[in-house]
C-alpha cells in the first residue's frame, strides 16, 4: 500500500480541500494517508486518515521544518503533498534518505498581499522579492506541481516547464452543496455577501451598490445577508462605519459556517455577490465560493477577474462587473427583478453547470492518477 503524507503549515488538518476532498479520495483508492498540520493541536484518526496536528505555527521556521521531518521519518511516505514552501523544504530534507515524490499544491498566491501588510513601501518590495525567491526555490525542490487554477501557474510552470503538473481547481463535492433554487418575490430582493469582511474583498463595493439600488428603487424591499467576519481591528472599524451609514437596515449578519453546511447558510437569498477590488492577487484568483453559489442555484454577480474569465463563461448564470461601478451592478440586479424568467434561467443554469462540469467528482480521478503516477517507479 503506497503512503501519502500531506504537510501544511497554515491550513487546518480538516481543511476542505486537503481532508474532505484530496485525502479522502486517496484513502478510497487504497492509499495509506496521513495529514500533518502546524496550525492546531490534534492527534488521532478520522475516517481512516491519521492526523498529526501541532499548534506551533508561531514557532521558528527551523522548529516547524524539524517537526515535519520527524513526522516524515516516522511515517516513511512514498509521496508528500506540500501546501507551503516550508513543507517542501522539510520534504526535500527527508528525500535525502528515501526517494519520494514531492508534490507542491499551489492554491494561494505567494507571497500573499497579507504577508506584506506590516512592511513599509520599500520593505514591501524587498520582502516581496525575498518571498518570491523562496517560492521559486520551493518549485526547484519539488518534483511535481498541482495548480489550483491557470493563473497560479506563474512563475513556477514557466521556470520549470519540464516538471509534470496538473490544474486542479477548487471544485466542491456535490455532497457538500445543497440545491436551494428560489423564485423571486415581487418587490423584494435578498442580497448576500460571504467571506472575509474587508475593503479588499469588496464589502464597501457591495454596500455602495445597495445604496444605488435603493435610490433607484425606493419601493423595493431590500434585505441583506452577510456570512463572515472581519480579519483585523481595522476591518471591523471599516465595516462599522459602513453599517452606520447604510440606508438599508434589514441586515442579518452570521458568523462563518463550516464548509459542509455553507450553502445552507444562504439558502433563502436571491443573489450572491463577490465584488472584491481589482489588484494583482485578486485578479489571479478563482474564488472558491463561486462554485458553491452555482451549485446552490444562486445567480452570481462577481468582479470581472482574470482568474474567472479565463476559466469559465459565467454569462449563463450571472454577471461579471467592474466592482467600482455601482450603477452598472444595480442595473444587473434590476435585470433580474424586471425579468424573473432570466433569474429562473440563471439559477437553473448555474446548478446544471456545477453538476455537469464544475464539481469534485469530475476531476477526482485525474487527481488520483496524477498522484499515482508521481510515485517512485517501484511503487507505481
Amino acid at each position: 500500500m503506497s503512503k501519502v503524507l500531506f504537510l501544511t503549515t497554515a491550513h487546518h488538518y480538516n481543511d476542505d480541500r486537503i481532508f474532505f476532498h484530496q485525502a479522502k479520495e486517496l484513502k478510497n483508492h487504497g492509499f495509506d494517508v496521513r495529514i500533518c498540520s502546524l496550525s492546531s493541536a490534534f492527534e488521532g484518526e478520522i475516517d481512516g486518515i491519521t492526523i498529526e496536528s501541532f499548534d506551533i505555527l508561531q514557532q521558528s521556521t527551523k522548529k516547524k521544518i524539524q517537526k515535519f521531518i520527524e513526522v516524515c521519518e516516522a511515517f516513511q511516505p512514498d509521496c508528500i503533498l506540500c501546501s507551503e514552501p516550508i513543507a517542501v523544504f522539510a520534504a526535500k530534507n527527508f528525500n535525502k534518505t528515501k526517494k519520494v515524490s514531492i508534490v507542491y499544491d499551489i492554491t494561494e498566491w505567494y507571497p500573499a498581499m497579507s504577508m506584506l501588510e506590516p512592511y513599509s513601501l520599500l520593505g514591501k518590495f524587498f520582502q516581496g522579492l525575498k518571498f518570491l525567491l523562496i517560492q521559486c526555490y520551493a518549485g526547484f525542490l519539488s518534483t511535481h506541481f498541482i495548480f489550483g487554477e491557470e493563473t497560479k501557474k506563474f512563475p513556477l510552470a514557466y521556470l520549470f516547464p519540464l516538471k509534470k503538473r496538473i490544474i486542479l481547481p477548487y471544485y466542491p463535492s456535490p455532497e457538500f452543496v445543497s440545491e436551494n433554487i428560489k423564485k423571486l418575490t415581487p418587490n423584494e430582493i435578498t442580497l448576500c455577501y460571504t467571506g472575509a469582511i474587508s475593503e479588499d474583498k469588496g464589502i464597501g463595493n457591495f454596500f455602495e451598490t445597495i445604496e444605488v439600488l435603493n435610490q433607484r428603487n425606493p419601493e423595493l424591499d431590500i434585505k441583506i445577508l452577510i456570512v463572515g467576519s472581519a480579519r483585523t481591528v481595522a476591518d471591523e472599524e471599516y465595516f462599522s462605519k459602513i453599517l452606520s451609514k447604510s440606508s438599508v437596515k434589514n441586515i442579518e449578519i452570521n458568523k462563518p459556517a463550516y464548509f459542509e453546511t455553507f450553502t445552507k447558510t444562504f439558502a433563502e437569498v436571491d443573489i450572491c455577490f463577490d465584488l472584491r477590488n481589482f489588484n494583482f492577487e485578486n485578479h489571479h484568483s478563482l474564488p472558491i465560493k463561486l462554485f458553491y453559489y452555482m451549485g446552490a442555484g444562486k445567480p452570481i454577480i462577481y468582479s470581472n477577474l482574470k482568474g474567472i474569465s479565463q476559466h469559465l463563461d459565467v454569462s449563463d448564470f450571472g454577471f461579471l462587473v467592474n466592482p467600482k461601478n455601482s450603477e452598472e451592478i444595480a442595473i444587473c440586479i434590476e435585470n433580474y427583478i424586471k425579468n424573473p424568467h432570466l433569474y429562473d434561467l440563471h439559477a437553473s443554469n448555474g446548478r446544471k453547470s456545477f453538476l455537469n462540469h464544475y464539481n469534485w467528482k469530475k476531476i477526482s480521478n485525474s487527481f488520483v492518477n496524477f498522484i499515482r503516477n508521481s510515485l517512485p517507479k517501484s511503487k507505481q
